[in-house]
């Protein structure tokens, strides 16, 4: 595979504080003589690695030593020594670098750090755009006394921090012993920085417990995930996410609704008040059914309200989520409180989750494709996006009946080891022998009002998806590209419209600056002449430019829902000039359709979102937009949006909006 260029230019925005109002954090920058010490011994530690990877394990042991280059490198380029202290610690990071690198250029067998107990850093390399991401790890006392254990594991989210960067959280965790008597192993997630686990910093969480996974003797069925602040929020939205994957959960503290959290009074556009409904934890109360919760909020902390509304809602769907109040404090942990709180999840983690299919009843909502899965249910198919949608399901004790009832759900998946027969919103169906009884779950779909089982055929050729409807991981909006494997594209051709052109190219080097700083990796980027068929199946395809200046742009334009001239570009029903306005829009790529292409937009929320409150990081132009945009005498572009829309479940435009023929 030809090497990917890259680029990307540095942006010097610091975030705030997540429970405060935002607040400029100025760095402390390094002198020049410390500045080129580091320098040179990043250099040291970059040439030692490359001795490194010619060890034949080098892919198993490169990241846990790519980290601390890759820490050094992001203090330095975007100048983030917040704390005098941060150039100490940065030279601590270096050296811990070179002596990892040291440890596996003489060492024959596997590095000791995996084994070694109490607190460590460990990376991997991730798949979304090829970073090396950290992560702490924390082997009990306990460990490697039973080799043949299967660990409990505690995912650990946490708060928002102002001065945080790789850096800071090396030094916070590296060489740290463990918590005395400790019976489980402890991942804490570095979630690239300040963005409440949403897009690259969700994937963070799942990557390093992979990694984890990879490393350790995991048990399933005993992961208990909690975290407080920022990591509380991050604990709502995962667990009621995914809600079968914990045996409890843990959020303190965080916020549950955006509206109420940020004091918004006026409704949002249409295409932006839909999309809190893919994160807004208090639109999933109804999975605290699936997992056991246990909230915490200080008595004089105004995040306390985001776990008494939880609660409530709870109360008022039958369900019960534990609240802990500590007295007398505000936005930290009463001791007592936290005692009790990690006692109920020591409790709930030594019971741990019931074996598949234990689970005889479950009730589960989403309101997106997205998260669309708990234990032996899958909604693979919904009605309406961004509509409630909920399954309720009960499978009697002899395992003959299995009860469903749904709502906004077009094609539904089962296990089919719960029952002889279901019962789907009145529709009686065989289970267990359906699809010939060979596969491990029955597809079925509503067709004509009442519901239908998929036969053997079908439901192999379910997942081709071939009339591209959305289904999961391809359900949009155009944020959720940057949760995948992507590749940035850049034209090489003559433009159509050298204003276009122009706007276009500050979109992506916007895009590469934000995503450097905030996201914590190099956006790639590739020429549309080297675009490669390893590229066109793996990655999302993220294009910029016109039809003139992008050859792939080009190739897939005719089969988008549009047209796009060298005079206009024809949606919604309407032309708009291009020397003006430019269209964003997210689409299964015609090229290779289990992928996305997405046409001049990175994420749709921008560094001053990063900087005010993680509430702010939601999607702003829905699947397909126009903005018309006005280049500015201080250099870049002011955008309003002219239209926006999400497409059906079927990546129709509504009614009236196609284009003209």
């Amino acid at each position: 595979m030809q090497r990917a260029n890259c680029f990307v230019i540095a942006v010097l925005i610091a975030a705030s504080q997540f429970c405060a109002p935002a607040r400029p954090v100025f760095a402390q920058p390094a002198g020049p003589e410390e500045t080129k010490a580091i320098e040179a011994e990043l250099a040291q530690l970059r040439a030692a690695m490359d001795g490194v990877k010619q060890n034949p394990n080098a892919e198993i042991y490169l990241p846990d030593i790519a980290v601390y280059a890759k820490a050094t490198d992001w203090i330095l380029r975007h100048n983030e020594f917040y704390k005098p202290d941060y150039v100490k610690q940065t030279r601590n990071v270096l050296k811990t670098g070179m002596e990892r690198t040291a440890r596996i250029l003489l060492a024959k067998g596997a590095p000791d750090w995996n084994t070694a107990h109490g607190k460590k850093i460990l990376g991997y390399q991730s798949a979304i755009d090829d970073s090396f991401q950290p992560y702490a790890l924390t082997l009990p006392d306990a460990f490697g006394k039973e080799p043949e254990r299967r660990w409990p594991l505690h995912i650990v989210l946490h708060g928002r921090g102002a001065t945080l960067n790789e850096v800071s959280f090396i030094h916070a965790h590296d060489g740290k012993p463990a918590a005395p008597g400790a019976g489980w192993i402890q991942l804490d997630v570095f979630g690239r920085t300040n963005n409440a686990y949403r897009y690259a910093g969700e994937a963070d969480v799942f990557e390093a417990l992979a990694d984890v996974k990879r490393r350790y003797r995991i048990d399933d069925r005993r992961i208990v995930l909690h975290g407080f602040s920022m990591g509380g929020a991050g604990s709502w939205h995962l667990g009621l996410h995914y809600p079968a994957l914990w045996c409890s959960v843990g959020p303190g503290a965080g916020f549950v609704d955006f509206y109420k959290y940020q004091k918004v009074a006026e409704p949002l556009p249409f295409y932006q008040d839909k999309a809190l409904s893919i994160y807004n934890p208090v639109d999933y109360t109804l999975n605290a059914f699936d997992v056991p919760i246990c909230t915490y909020g200080g008595e004089k902390d105004e995040q306390l309200v985001a776990s008494t509304e939880m609660v409530e809602r709870a109360s008022k769907l039958g369900l019960e989520i534990k609240l802990l109040i500590g007295p007398g404090v505000g936005h930290a942990f009463h001791p007592e409180a936290q005692k009790e709180f990690m006692a109920f999840h020591a409790e709930r983690q030594k019971t741990g989750r019931p074996v598949y299919p234990g689970t005889r009843q479950i009730k589960f909502t989403t309101h997106t494709l997205k998260y669309n899965s708990c234990d032996w249910i899958t909604i693979e198919e919904m009605i309406e996006p961004y509509a409630e949608t909920l399954v309720a399901a009960e499978a009697d004790d002899d395992g003959k009946v299995l009860t469903v009832k749904t709502k906004n759900v077009a094609v539904l998946e089962l296990g089919r080891d719960l029952a002889q027969k279901v019962v789907i919103d009145g529709d009686e169906l065989p289970l267990a022998s359906a699809a010939e009884g060979l596969l491990p779950g029955v597809h079925y779909e509503q067709a004509g009002g009442h519901w239908i089982a998929l036969n053997y055929n079908q439901s192999l050729s379910f997942p081709k998806n071939i009339e591209v409807h959305k289904r999961h991981n391809l359900q949009g909006p155009i944020d959720d590209a940057f949760m995948q494997p992507f590749v940035c594209v850049r034209g090489t051709g003559a433009a159509w419209n050298e204003a276009h052109a122009a706007w276009a190219s500050w979109t992506l080097e916007r895009f590469a600056a934000e995503f450097d700083k905030w996201l914590r990796g190099k956006v790639v980027v590739v020429n549309d002449t080297d675009v490669t068929d390893e590229m066109l199946l793996g990655k999302n395809l993220i294009l910029f430019g016109d039809p003139g200046s992008n050859s792939m742009l080009a190739k897939v334009a005719p089969r988008l829902p549009l047209k796009w001239t060298k005079t206009a570009i024809e949606v919604f029903g309407e032309k708009y000039e291009p020397a003006t306005h430019g269209l964003s829009l997210i689409y299964p790529n015609p090229l290779s359709p289990r992928k996305y292409v997405v046409i001049n937009s990175g994420h749709t929320f921008h560094a001053e979102d990063f900087a005010k409150s993680n509430a702010w990081l939601f999607p702003r132009l829905g699947d397909i937009a126009v903005q018309k945009f006005e280049k500015l005498e201080a250099g870049g572009y002011n955008e309003t949006v002219e239209k926006a829309d999400f497409f059906n479940s079927y990546w129709k435009l509504p009614s009236g909006l196609a284009p003209k023929n």
